[in-house]
């Protein structure tokens, strides 16, 4: 949602006005004076508010499910902060909904940092989303997760005003207005470019460089995901709010890394989401004949994979090459989470090697186990599901051709009249 057609831009803070109130007023006071209409929303249990909100938080405890007083009456924070998320989601969700929300801002040390980002998780890419953090300075990952959440640092405690924390939270207002104020929609329902999600390893980016060029020269637009477990998640979530149209979903290690323990697992609902909403998609099980692990000291090997063909992607990450038995379980696992493809889906079998690293003359390379692999995908693939076998390796100039080839194909089949 962008501020086109907005007078004055809504941007919601998000705080525990019990505790944090003269920051949010000195906020609300600087998103005015950036012409944009700020909406306090007291996401606080215990105290009274130090500033007078917009919207209560015994407002936010009834649409969470519970009253603001039984939360009082035995205060617990596992058991406040799922009432008052719910109650802030249903809240913007409504406002976003209207129309009536142009950018969010989160206020907090830790407890507010993690109850206001997973509000901010519930909402859909594009809306500018400003978390002004205590934690912003470490690792982040547990509260941005998969969403475009700006993090900004704010060095100093967020208890009272002084220049420091003034000139931080005027920054923080600047960003939210000047977010809220752009022009461009994250919206390709009215597109006239099919938009693409493709999936990629490093050990697959030649192929995938190909790919895109393919493809923009096809008249599609294309969106790329590092395949590193959070790439694969943003991507399926980036197709269920309606961005992505058609998927090559170029690299499947995350599911391997799934089911051996790797860096890159994926989640029970990796490679589904497109088959279960009939998305045209082509699938290459791209580097999904190796795990990746970190490993400590660097350029060690765990005793478990010495006996595996292994390499180093770098001094601190192993790439071992799965056993034949274990490929097996990756073939069935592939099939078995596209049970759900009735048409418009293929996957194209690169002989050659399904990475740099597993082709002929690969550090991974095993025909023995790569025959193996196929022969799994080929009992377990649904019948629905197109099968194409090719004799290149995955980033060969031909494989990639003919991939791009048939997604553009699967996509003008959903284009003609039925």
């Amino acid at each position: 949602m962008s501020g086109r057609g907005v007078k004055s831009p809504v941007v919601v803070v998000l705080s525990t006005l019990d505790t944090k109130g003269a920051e949010a007023n000195f906020l609300r006071e600087c998103l005015e004076a950036g012409g944009s209409r700020p909406v306090l929303v007291d996401i606080g249990v215990l105290g009274e508010p130090r500033t007078m909100p917009d919207v209560s938080n015994e407002e936010v405890a009834r649409r969470g499910g519970m009253l603001l007083a039984d939360l009082r009456r035995d205060p617990d924070r596992q058991t406040a902060s799922p009432v008052m998320i719910r109650g802030a989601t249903a809240l913007l969700a409504e406002y976003l909904e209207r129309g009536e929300l142009q950018a969010v801002i989160g206020l907090g040390g830790t407890q507010g940092t993690s109850n206001a980002t997973a509000v901010m998780r519930s909402l859909p890419y594009g809306l500018p989303k400003v978390m002004v953090s205590t934690m912003a300075s470490g690792d982040v990952s547990a509260f941005v997760d998969i969403k475009d959440i700006t993090m900004m640092f704010s060095v100093g405690d967020l208890l009272g005003l002084n220049p420091l924390t003034r000139k931080i939270l005027a920054n923080a207002a600047g960003a939210a207005c000047g977010m809220a104020a752009v022009e461009i929609d994250l919206d390709s329902s009215t597109g006239e470019k099919p938009v693409v999600g493709l999936t990629n390893l490093g050990v697959l980016t030649e192929g995938a460089e190909r790919a895109i060029a393919a493809l923009e020269q096809a008249g599609c637009e294309v969106l790329v995901f590092h395949a590193v477990g959070s790439g694969g998640r943003a991507m399926e979530q980036l197709i269920k709010e309606g961005v992505i149209t058609a998927v090559f979903d170029y690299a499947l290690g995350e599911i391997s890394d799934e089911l051996f323990g790797g860096l890159r697992a994926g989640t029970p609902e990796r490679l589904t989401v497109a088959a279960s909403m009939g998305l045209p998609q082509v699938l290459c099980p791209g580097g999904a004949e190796h795990i990746g692990l970190f490993v400590d000291p660097p350029e060690t090997v765990p005793q478990e994979w010495e006996e595996h063909l292994h390499v180093f992607h770098n001094p601190v990450i192993l790439a071992p090459r799965l056993d034949g038995q274990q490929l097996e379980r990756v073939g069935a696992e592939i099939g078995a989470r596209l049970k759900g493809v009735t048409g418009r889906t293929c996957l194209f079998l690169p002989k050659g090697g399904v990475s740099r690293y597993s082709k002929r003359g690969g550090p991974l390379a095993d025909e023995e186990g790569d025959a193996l692999f196929f022969e799994a995908l080929r009992k377990h693939l649904p019948p629905a599901v197109e099968l194409v076998e090719r004799e290149e390796d995955a980033e060969d100039e031909a494989f990639v051709g003919a991939a791009v080839k048939k997604l553009v194909a699967l996509i003008g089949e959903g284009a003609r009249p039925s």
